[in-house]
């Protein structure tokens, strides 16, 4: 009697104990949800009563600011179409890189790569993607704009341009691409490898008309 008594005390300790460790991080949670809401609608706050701010003193009208052609702020010249169009052109050139060299790595490490070259060339994609970006402007400064000047010329190719800015950003973006590609093609049932392998498909047929669509 005493013994069933002092196992149902014991057990009803450690369910109280337990639900405050769960009340505990629950609350946790709770409050780093709230944390990061409440900080995006302070950005959005921020950056919404700026623009309002900013159309509202009468320097420039919302029509002009996305019509016109010229950014000069220094002279009241607020065209954002020049922006635009360098932000279009360099993630164009951005995915032109890191499009295919990321999916023709995660097709590598999800079909042919042994797991133990995957196991140990992953996480160094992920440490790839962590690195800052103003290293790979560093980088696009100091080795690509030059290997570019080098293959078209000094005249063709200033120190500030647009292929060695997209160039820049398809290498930081190949790591996100590749990691991501290959967690999805690594996603796809082996059933259907297997359906192909037994109707006679080689390995590259299987990942490109099979895995990869």
């Amino acid at each position: 009697m005493d013994s069933s008594f002092g196992v149902a005390l014991f057990n009803k300790s450690t369910s109280k104990s337990l639900l405050i460790k769960e009340l505990l991080i629950k609350g946790l949670l709770n409050f780093s949800a709230i944390i990061s809401i409440s900080i995006t609608l302070g950005i959005v706050y921020i950056l919404g009563t700026e623009a309002f701010l900013f159309f509202s003193g009468g320097e420039v009208s919302i029509g002009e600011f996305f019509t016109s052609r010229e950014w000069q702020p220094v002279i009241g010249k607020f065209g954002i179409l020049p922006l635009l169009n360098s932000t279009l052109m360099t993630s164009f050139i951005a995915m032109l890189v890191a499009g295919p060299l990321g999916i023709f790595a995660a097709v590598y490490m999800s079909e042919y790569a042994s797991d133990k070259f995957k196991s140990r060339v992953k996480p160094v994609l992920e440490v790839l993607a962590g690195i800052p970006t103003i290293v790979y402007g560093y980088f696009a400064l100091t080795f690509i704009t030059p290997f570019l000047k080098n293959i078209f010329g000094t005249e063709m190719v200033d120190v500030y341009n647009t292929a060695s800015a997209g160039i820049a950003m398809g290498i930081l973006s190949f790591p996100l691409i590749a990691s991501m590609s290959e967690d999805a093609l690594s996603a796809v049932p082996g059933g259907l490898r297997e359906a192909a392998y037994s109707l006679g498909a080689t390995k590259l047929e299987v990942s490109t008309e099979i895995i990869l669509p």
